[in-house]
């Protein structure tokens, strides 16, 4: 089983930006971007265990209070307790 305590390496980079977001990029996708307002998941249109990976490893490390999750071949995210369709480009809001 992967780990989800600390982000993955391969073919991943986090940074800042001028913005004040803070970005995961897996390959050429920004999978995780947020701030203290939001936080914008974002699979680039590949449904993949790793891009799912990603996001989750994120979560962890920056204590960000989501999970994405899969049943029945449909992605979800649980988040403050409730729990919606994983739509690529969502925000779910921080405050």
């Amino acid at each position: 089983m992967a780990r989800t305590n600390t982000i993955g390496k391969t073919a991943t980079a986090v940074f800042t930006d001028l913005n004040g977001m803070t970005n995961v990029v897996y390959h050429k996708t920004a999978v995780v971007s947020f701030n203290n307002d939001k936080i914008i998941l974002d699979n680039g249109g590949y449904l993949t265990v790793t891009t799912k990976l990603r996001m989750n490893q994120t979560a962890n490390k920056f204590n960000l209070g989501y999970y994405v999750f899969q049943k029945n071949h449909e992605w979800f995210v649980d988040f403050n307790n409730q729990v919606v369709p994983f739509e690529s480009g969502m925000a779910l809001n921080r405050r």
